[in-house]
């Protein structure tokens, strides 16, 4: 069986792979690590070293300072790593390139494979309608911290590399006076209750508009996606990989 510890585990997400985890034949839960520290059925630390059972694979759903913890530990122990977390600066997406050269990594701003899916899809028809005006609106929770979100600007990056990286992103039109340019990414955030997810990609041409949309009604589909990403890393050494490598 393959013993997994989940970083951010009292967390919505972290919470929901345990249990998937624990319904799940191939896989043994032994830990999480959080701020939180409570009595649980499993050991649950504050700090990685604290772990008296090394674990096969580690998945992420934390922040990105909890992240790079868990990162350190990784590349001590050669532990692969499913990170699931959102929010990265350039300059840590760099980090996490570079300590993949030592230990396998799974990164995916989104873990479901119809979002990975949707990726490919508006690649090939942004492709198809050039000169259209791209918009991306994506909704979430209340308690969601970073905007835009990480998918979001995965299907924006998904665009741009279709269009030869010739675009722009606008995230913040309130200050501008100004007409918006043809190579323009835009993105429009919205928080509140209870949402999943929600993205929706538009193509906007003078007489038409062409509409790719995606909605997520449970987080399970995250969490059945990076068990499914932690049962294909373990079987590699070093390396970077994504959803793509799975699909």
């Amino acid at each position: 069986m393959l013993k997994l510890l989940i970083n951010g585990y009292y967390g919505r997400m972290g919470q929901t792979v345990a249990n998937v985890a624990k319904h799940d034949n191939d896989i043994e839960l032994i830990g999480g690590i959080d701020k939180i520290r409570k009595e649980d059925e499993i050991e649950v630390v504050t700090e990685i070293q604290e772990m008296k059972d090394k674990p096969d694979v580690i998945i992420d759903f934390s922040i990105p300072e909890a992240t790079f913890k868990i990162l350190e530990y990784a590349k001590q122990n050669k532990v692969p790593v499913v990170i699931a977390t959102t929010g990265f600066t350039q300059e840590e997406e760099n980090k996490i390139k570079e300590i993949s050269k030592e230990v396998a990594i799974f990164r995916s701003s989104n873990m479901s494979v119809d979002i990975n899916l949707m990726c490919k899809i508006v690649s090939e028809v942004a492709k198809k309608l050039k000169g259209t005006d791209i918009e991306i609106i994506e909704t979430h929770h209340n308690r969601k911290i970073d905007s835009p979100s990480g998918t979001a600007l995965m299907l924006a990056n998904a665009i741009n590399e279709s269009l030869d990286d010739s675009m722009i992103y606008e995230f913040d039109r309130h200050n501008k006076k100004q007409r918006r340019q043809k190579n323009e990414i835009g993105f429009s955030s919205i928080r509140g209750g209870n949402i999943v997810g929600e993205h929706t990609v538009q193509f906007l041409g003078e007489n038409e508009t062409f509409e790719i949309k995606h909605t997520s009604y449970s987080s399970t589909v995250y969490a059945e996606g990076a068990i499914k990403a932690a049962k294909f890393l373990v079987t590699k050494t070093s390396g970077l990989y994504n959803m793509n490598n799975i699909i």
